[in-house]
């Protein structure tokens, strides 16, 4: 076979946890707020179970041990990375292409202690070509981008306990959801910032987590969760840790990894349909406000 190579809060925490979904129990994000979204593209593809990435002419279905490259036109397999019997992927979340090469984001997912690394492919050969380890940090590692000349990414944390943890007993949450955050790096992978996601979307993740993220043509970091059928828009607080809910759109997605494509010349945003292992087109509908 292939290889499949925190605690909980205290009770004072879980108080001040509670009243906070309380008080953004119908946040303004909760509405479109002038956001639409109209699937134009449904391609058939073996390698969407957990994201996808996209450049001017391929996108790329990201599974847990492999990727598949796919002709933007036509929908076909061009090329692939597919790990090697025994090999050390474990789980691959998501995928962003800058200037020729593919980082996908990669941890260990279900095992504990929480481990991450960055994997970067040659997007012309499917090559892998570099990774760089993060180690045992703040949690699972589920998707990249690249914005404003750094690149981010969100360190997944659940409340689902059907890990092979503590010598495969399910008796913990899998890190706790409280404490996962949205980073941006520096140019050494060390974080350099970091921002909690509102407990009003982390309630809609259930027991799971964020597990998408993708910086829009309208200035917003679009985040998604593992299974429902809705993107968050959010924004970068004035002041403090939390980020601002901006809207929620609906997308006929089922979570997991999303990317926008900055080639299109309209707001087009992918995304996948995990049971059926296909790739969603969407073009998105942006408010006058926002300034593509």
């Amino acid at each position: 076979m292939k290889s499949r190579i925190l605690l909980a809060a205290t009770a004072g925490v879980a108080v001040i946890a509670t009243a906070a979904f309380a008080q953004t129990e119908t946040p303004a994000g909760a509405n479109a707020n002038g956001y639409a979204s109209a699937t134009v593209q449904v391609w058939p593809a073996e390698f969407a179970n957990q994201g996808v990435g996209v450049d001017a002419e391929f996108f790329y279905a990201v599974d847990n041990e492999e990727i598949g490259k796919y002709n933007k036109a036509t929908g076909e397999l061009v090329a692939s990375w597919i790990d090697s019997e025994g090999g050390p992927a474990i789980h691959f979340d998501s995928a962003v292409v800058v200037d020729g090469l593919l980082y996908a984001s990669h941890s260990n997912y279900r095992v504990w202690p929480m481990t991450s690394s960055i994997e970067v492919f040659d997007t012309a050969t499917m090559e892998h070509v570099d990774t760089h380890s993060l180690g045992i940090y703040m949690g699972s590692l589920t998707w990249i981008d690249y914005h404003d000349g750094a690149f981010w990414g969100t360190f997944a944390n659940y409340d689902n306990t059907g890990i092979a943890a503590l010598g495969g007993a399910d008796v913990a949450p899998y890190g706790n959801k409280l404490n996962t955050q949205v980073v941006r790096f520096d140019e050494n992978w060390r974080v350099a910032e970091a921002w909690v996601i509102p407990p009003a979307i982390l309630e809609r993740f259930e027991d799971m987590s964020n597990s998408g993220g993708s910086w829009g043509p309208d200035g917003n970091l679009w985040l998604s969760g593992h299974d429902p059928a809705e993107v968050y828009v959010m924004q970068l607080p004035e002041m403090g840790s939390e980020l601002v809910w901006v809207a929620t759109v609906p997308l006929e997605i089922q979570g997991q990894g999303i990317a926008w494509d900055r080639s299109a010349a309209t707001p087009t945003l992918y995304g996948i349909m995990r049971p059926d292992r296909t790739v969603i087109v969407s073009e998105i509908t942006l408010p006058a406000t926002a300034t593509p």
